[in-house]
């Protein structure tokens, strides 16, 4: 089954391509700088099964992010199961496929887990409607009273109409600025015969960010003041960037935030985007590098933000399916190398700076990848499979030690004494002491997280001795309850995890 790589990968040197393209353009080179110190050395990895039965279309696993270590499976014929640390045997979680139409292209097809998870159990999911077959961005809860079950009450956050059945996009996951980013394919039929991914008044062919913390008006939601065409700009107010065609599978980067998506192609050609604020990816002028000849625009019209990647349908491939920047602590793949793979073929392909490789041709049509709370990535099979990937040779970085975590007020420096609930983290910090008493390279860099999410962190000193200072997120301290604190360093090492209890407003 093994195929020929020649002539397959056509990597964009994007100042040679076209140095006056759009300004953002240089948010792309930035994108790949972590990934370019990689030595792009060969790498060896095995499947580990996870689960191998009992599974319906599975499109996507992923985890809650609290400390659970749980893992959720997402199946497109409408139900969402659980699976348990050391199990092999997932349960329901929830059900609603008397509300999905499925089959093709739709279905439920996205789910992601608020930020404050722990606290306020909300969690979204993306699924096309029985009936008319639109999008419906939905909001549910998990069960008070038991935890791997959700409450079965919805909430319609955005019903989007789908003019045909294929291109729904599906992908839904917030990003580390706390806002929920949507996926939307053009709307289907093929070579977006509407011109929607162009259209900034239509949300298909968009990447759409939303605000589901702050409702505006009847809206359950709100759109962030520094989207694109908010306000008085012309455009939907909803939209981040737009010119996608079917941005089936996107994630971010946990470690620098950059938003990677997996753009599938027409009939030419695949592409792998760095997706940034107000970007316009091209379609359907531009499939890739390919000129389609359809307009509405020039081909070499300023304002299209190529790709990072591209490849051809040579040897049966026929679909990207985007995976995630590896930032785990097993070793199972290069720190900050981004793994994907083609849905058609199996193969499953790794992007290290400049250097791209097969990494494993599978027999699996390959329906997603997914991230545990660990950064692990995990292969699912269309065909009813999760496995984990994993490199039986490798040497995971040594942990360290972190210490006498406390929380500051940013501006006056004054200690949060005893942590209380407050209306809006973003006006506190967290101070952590490394290890040592010297600073360390590996530390410059190093990122905090708190109760898994990010926070943006500087690796400075105090009184001499040096310390992480990481600015808290505005949803951090709004429910009393704990916070677990941990540091993960640029080689991928992850500390010990510490825990500060947050008591109700005094």
């Amino acid at each position: 089954m093994k195929k020929s790589t020649t002539a397959f990968f056509l990597l964009i040197v994007f100042a040679a391509l076209c140095p006056a393209l759009h300004p953002a353009q240089a948010n792309v080179y930035q994108a790949t700088s972590v990934s370019q110190e990689i030595a792009p050395a060969e790498v060896s990895i095995e499947l580990e099964p996870i689960v191998t039965t009992g599974l319906s279309s599975p499109v996507l696993v992923t985890s809650a992010r609290d400390g659970s270590n749980r893992l959720f499976i997402v199946e497109q014929t409408g139900r969402i199961k659980v699976l348990q640390p050391d199990s092999n045997t997932p349960t329901t979680f929830l059900n609603i496929a008397n509300k999905i139409v499925s089959g093709g292209e739709r279905g439920l097809l996205g789910l992601t887990f608020h930020p404050d998870f722990a606290n306020n159990r909300r969690f979204f999911i993306n699924y096309t409607r029985q009936g008319d077959g639109a999008t419906v961005i939905a909001e549910y809860q998990a069960s008070l009273a038991n935890p791997n079950l959700a409450d079965t009450s919805e909430i319609v956050l955005l019903t989007i109409a789908q003019p045909f059945a294929n291109h729904n996009g599906g992908m839904v996951e917030f990003g580390p600025d706390g806002f929920l980013y949507i996926g939307m394919g053009d709307g289907g039929s093929g070579n977006d015969p509407g011109n929607r991914a162009q259209n900034i008044d239509d949300l298909l062919g968009k990447m759409l960010r939303l605000d589901v913390d702050r409702p505006n008006g009847q809206l359950r939601y709100s759109s962030p003041s520094d989207n694109p065409f908010f306000g008085a700009t012309a455009g939907r107010d909803e939209i981040y960037a737009f010119g996608l065609r079917n941005p089936w599978r996107f994630s971010f980067d946990r470690l620098t935030g950059e938003l990677y998506a997996a753009d599938v192609g027409q009939g030419v050609l695949e592409e792998i985007d760095i997706i940034t604020l107000g970007g316009n990816y091209g379609w359907r002028v531009l499939e890739g590098t390919n000129c389609t000849g359809n307009g509405p625009g020039s081909c070499t019209a300023a304002g299209f933000i190529p790709p990072i990647l591209v490849y051809n349908h040579s040897g049966g491939r026929c679909s990207v399916t985007g995976g995630y920047v590896y930032r785990g602590t097993r070793g199972s793949l290069p720190f900050g190398s981004y793994v994907y793979a083609d849905y058609c073929t199996g193969e499953i392909f790794l992007l290290s700076g400049n250097t791209e490789q097969e990494l494993l041709d599978t027999n699996m049509n390959i329906s997603s990848f997914g991230e545990d709370e660990a950064g692990e990535i995990y292969v699912v099979g269309i065909g009813g499979t999760v496995h984990r990937i994993n490199n039986p040779t490798a040497t995971p970085p040594t942990p360290f030690t972190i210490r006498n975590p406390f929380i500051r007020n940013r501006k006056s420096g004054e200690l949060l004494q005893p942590v209380t609930v407050k209306p809006n983290g973003k006006k506190f910090e967290i101070v952590v002491a490394d290890e040592g008493a010297t600073p360390v390279p590996e530390s410059a860099g190093a990122s905090v997280y708190v109760n898994g999410v990010k926070m943006n962190t500087a690796y400075t000193t105090q009184a001499g001795a040096p310390v992480f200072v990481a600015r808290l997120r505005r949803f951090t301290l709004e429910q009393p309850g704990t916070l677990v604190v941990e540091v993960v360093r640029v080689n991928g090492a992850r500390s010990n995890q510490l825990s500060i209890p947050v008591s109700a407003a005094q």
